[in-house]
């Protein structure tokens, strides 16, 4: 179930209605003054952040997981609810409230290729109510750039996203234990090595003896704590970073294919469209269209 699925009343306001699918890949935001209504209790597939700015504070009722809490919601306050809880909701004022979900499996992404940072597989914190105004505020600033759309604002708004997603991740987001998942020699630090090796070389040939290099360990053993770490062998990391890198570059319609293809490390442009289509059902030129 999708948290948009029972909403009681239609936002004011929905990023993904304005934006390029690509802007809304991170986060969706949307921001509601809705009536004293109520949601049913559900298990949803996202994270999903409740942030207030209604001015004075006002009675609000919230299940999780069979927890009943009637609480007052002040303002500059956030829900954060992690995906696969139980949630339902009943507010007993207008609220002023801008509520975002996450997709995970793309906060996971985000969080690994653009941060170096490996998440534990709840990936945020349970917070039921805290006071968070940095938080808020830059939620706000998304809404402003969605609402007045200045010059360039998809660049913009991108670039507040980032901002808002790094300031979540560092508050509230549950890293996976070093000791736990780090093991055998296999540290945080060397996997933000192997990240920065990728990410300055993409564009080359990368093998895994470089890779195990910089990592400092031998390549068998290297590959080995890598697929039991990160989930994926090394070949196919480079490979989703060079096609990520690839969407990015295709976003620019003036840019040639063969360009794409041999900027991202592929051997061709015949090689870039096999590998997109296989990653993502639709060929670079399709994607582009879209």
């Amino acid at each position: 179930m999708r948290y948009q699925d029972i909403y009681p009343s239609d936002p004011l306001l929905r990023g993904r209605d304005i934006l390029r699918p690509r802007a809304a890949d991170l986060l969706n935001l949307e921001y509601f003054e809705a009536e004293p209504a109520a949601m049913p209790k559900g298990r949803f597939e996202q994270h999903h952040l409740l942030l207030n700015y209604r001015e004075t504070p006002h009675r609000v009722e919230n299940w999780r997981d069979g927890r009943h809490r009637d609480f007052t919601y002040h303002p500059d306050e956030i829900v954060l609810t992690p995906a696969g809880i139980e949630s339902g909701w009943h507010w007993h004022a207008r609220s002023k409230v801008i509520v975002i979900t996450l997709d995970p499996h793309r906060l996971g992404t985000f969080a690994e290729k653009e941060l170096g940072i490996l998440l534990a597989e709840k990936q945020l914190a349970d917070v039921p109510q805290r006071r968070d105004a940095a938080l808020c505020a830059s939620a706000w600033q998304m809404k402003i750039a969605l609402e007045e759309r200045p010059l360039g604002f998809e660049i913009v708004y991108e670039s507040l996203c980032r901002v808002f997603l790094v300031q979540l991740l560092d508050r509230y987001g549950e890293k996976r234990a070093v000791g736990a998942d780090f093991s055998n020699g296999f540290t945080a630090t060397q996997y933000g090595r192997v990240l920065n090796y990728v990410a300055d070389n993409f564009g080359s040939t990368i093998t895994v003896e470089q890779l195990a290099r910089a990592a400092g360990l031998s390549p068998a053993h290297f590959s080995r704590l890598f697929k039991a770490t990160v989930g994926e062998t090394p070949h196919r990391f480079v490979m989703d970073y060079r096609l990520e890198q690839a969407r990015k570059m295709l976003d620019d319609p003036s840019r040639a294919l063969i360009d794409v293809a041999l900027a991202c490390g592929f051997a061709d442009q015949a090689h870039l469209t096999r590998s997109f289509k296989q990653a993502s059902g639709m060929t670079p030129r399709e994607y582009r269209k879209r």
